[in-house]
């Protein structure tokens, strides 16, 4: 028996080196995608799209060969502590469907993405959908292959979706949609019907040197660490590394400086997740993040319930009038109520309040779906687009930039990502409330720039596991509570009924 044991230790260990071996991979991956959002030269696409397919083989190789097959095969019946069984849990449901793809279809999937990320760029400074149409058909193509040779019995976007979440299954993410369709815009329509009159002290130009400055005042402020991060500019704001390199973008506009230091905040919440993994379980499954709907939990509850509330303002909007003085007359209040104001032109996704944001999320649910069935050809996007944003938010989009080309994700072959956002937003309501329910209210730090303890909290409760938990086992376990949308329309309710005198 104690040989046998011995053989499962040894046959763990040798199993985490391949893991670790396979995750690295990944990370150089993630870094020379990184290097073509932000510093590659224009002209490097035909060399990157091969390294990125190379690359993608190796590790669809490493994952899906004999020698994990056996590892797997060996620690199916070991007794292992939770720790390893959940690092051989995440392991094998990763080896499940990558062994059914073809290692060539990953090359040329990733190939491919890498090729259409120049041509969205292109057909979105040309406001063109046309130049990036032929490489979105094959990609939309590819990934219904994909997921073919996953599960040929299920509906392709659940298969998709499970990329992105695992665990909480595309059912509670339409549940979850529907429900704040269905409560979201009532809400709106009040709102749109009221006559308060949110402030907007936000007058003429504000230069991006000077935003940047601003922008990394406001990581100081809420303690991004210099040492293991960077910030830098990126056409769509993204985050991406470990936790001993997690770096930030962001983008500015000289009209609008609050979109950047909202967006910086988003990806703030995103890389102080990453930071908070354990370091001495990198390169495995425990050191990793859990999923899209925690990650993004952790970026909107940074955003929303810290950056976009008046206490937060109170702190901040000093280093905002050192940097600009032409908002010195603005109130905490004011830039409050331009931090939450309810749009009813707003056409870009990043760009919108925590109310209509998520009927952003349902038109591309929608329209990604239908793409993914077949019910919807390529070049049918633009107008099927712009007929559920008249649906959805009252508005048309003009322009294809201001309407299907806005996100990245397509160019990836991202397909299935979207709802995550939604799942993310109403998850953060939920963390936000367990946490002040166990350290008292948060608005007095947060007037104090005092986050220490929040950081902690999310620290404990959600970073430092990792994947050790199931995303619906680690909601229970940090809340108290499965997941569940309730936190979030309270919160929204009582927000926005008094910014806009609906109570």
């Amino acid at each position: 028996m104690a040989t046998e044991a011995a053989q499962h230790s040894e046959t763990y260990e040798e199993f985490i080196t391949l893991v670790e071996r396979i995750s690295n991979v990944g990370s150089a991956q993630s870094l020379l995608n990184w290097d073509q959002e932000v510093m590659m030269p224009e002209e490097g696409t035909p060399a990157r799209s091969k390294q990125l397919s190379a690359l993608s083989a190796v590790s669809h190789e490493l994952l899906t060969g004999e020698e994990m097959a056996g590892y797997l095969d060996e620690l199916a019946d070991a007794d292992l502590d939770a720790e390893q069984a959940a690092v051989v849990r995440e392991v094998r449901r990763k080896y499940e469907r990558a062994a059914r793809v073809p290692t060539d279809l990953v090359e040329t999937i990733s190939q491919t993405a890498a090729e259409a990320h120049p041509l969205w760029k292109e057909a979105k400074a040309e406001d063109d959908f046309s130049i990036f149409a032929p490489k979105l058909e094959e990609l939309v193509e590819l990934k219904r292959e994909y997921a073919e040779h996953i599960d040929p019995d299920r509906d392709p976007y659940a298969v998709l979706f499970e990329d992105y979440e695992p665990y909480l299954g595309l059912d509670t993410a339409e549940e979850t949609l529907t429900e704040l369709r269905d409560e979201l815009v009532p809400l709106v329509e009040d709102i749109r019907a009221s006559d308060a009159d949110l402030a907007t002290p936000f007058e003429g130009e504000f230069d991006e040197a000077t935003q940047e400055e601003l922008a990394r005042d406001v990581l100081d402020t809420l303690g991004y660490d210099w040492d293991r991060g960077r910030l830098d500019v990126a056409p769509h704001p993204f985050s991406t590394g470990n936790q001993f390199d997690a770096r930030v973008t962001t983008r500015f506009d000289e009209s609008d400086p609050l979109g950047a230091l909202t967006s910086t905040v988003h990806e703030f919440g995103h890389a102080t997740y990453t930071l908070g993994l354990p370091d001495e379980h990198y390169g495995t499954p425990l050191g990793e993040s859990r999923d899209l709907t925690v990650h993004e939990s952790q970026s909107r509850l940074w955003e929303n319930h810290v950056g976009r509330s008046e206490p937060f303002w109170q702190r901040f909007l000093p280093s905002m009038r050192e940097r600009f003085p032409q908002v010195d007359d603005a109130t905490p209040r004011d830039v409050y109520e331009a931090a939450n104001t309810v749009k009813e032109d707003n056409l870009i996704r990043v760009e919108a309040d925590e109310l209509t944001y998520h009927m952003h999320i349902v038109v591309r649910f929608e329209v990604e779906k239908e793409l993914i069935s077949g019910e919807l050809d390529v070049e049918d996007v633009p107008e099927v687009w712009n007929d559920k944003y008249e649906e959805y938010l009252g508005i048309r989009p003009e322009t294809d930039a201001e309407g299907c080309l806005q996100d990245i994700h397509w160019s990836h072959g991202s397909f299935g990502y979207f709802p995550t956002y939604s799942l993310g937003s109403v998850l953060a309501a939920q963390l936000y409330e367990a946490a002040e329910d166990d350290l008292g209210a948060l608005d007095e730090r947060t007037r104090e720039g005092e986050f220490d303890e929040l950081h902690a909290w999310l620290t404990e409760n959600v970073h430092q596991h990792g994947c050790l938990y199931t995303t619906d086992d680690l909601v229970q376990e940090a809340t108290g509570e499965g997941f569940t949308a309730d936190y979030f329309l309270d919160y929204v309710t009582e927000k926005y009924g008094e910014l806009y005198d609906l109570h």
